[in-house]
C-alpha cells in the first residue's frame, strides 16, 4: 500500500547543522490508501530510525510544484530551509 525510503547523508545537507543527517528520499501511498495516518506512520519509522543511527536532525525535499509534497511535510513538522533551481547543460 505504500513505501518511504531514508538513508544517512554526510554530504551538506541543506539548512542541516550536523552529520551524518536521516534523509527522506521518497514516500508514497497508494490513491486508495491515503489519508489514513499511513505516511505519517511511515515518516515516524524513518525518524526513529535516523536518531537510532545518532543523528539529531532529519531532512527532505520536494519539488518547488508539487503542492501536495509541501503540505505533506509542514502538516508533519518539517520547515523550509531553502527554494532552490538547479540547472544542467550539455558539454
Amino acid at each position: 500500500m505504500g513505501f518511504a525510503q531514508c538513508q544517512l547523508r554526510r554530504d551538506y545537507v541543506e539548512g542541516a547543522e550536523h552529520s551524518p543527517t536521516g534523509y527522506l528520499e521518497g514516500i508514497f501511498v497508494l490513491p486508495a490508501y491515503r489519508r489514513r495516518g499511513i505516511a505519517r506512520e511511515l515518516l515516524a519509522a524513518c525518524q526513529q530510525w535516523a536518531k537510532a543511527k545518532g543523528c539529531k536532525e532529519f531532512a527532505s525535499d520536494c519539488e518547488l510544484e508539487n503542492s501536495a509534497s509541501l503540505a505533506f511535510h509542514l502538516k508533519a513538522g518539517f520547515s523550509e530551509a531553502n527554494r532552490i533551481i538547479c540547472f544542467i547543460k550539455p558539454l
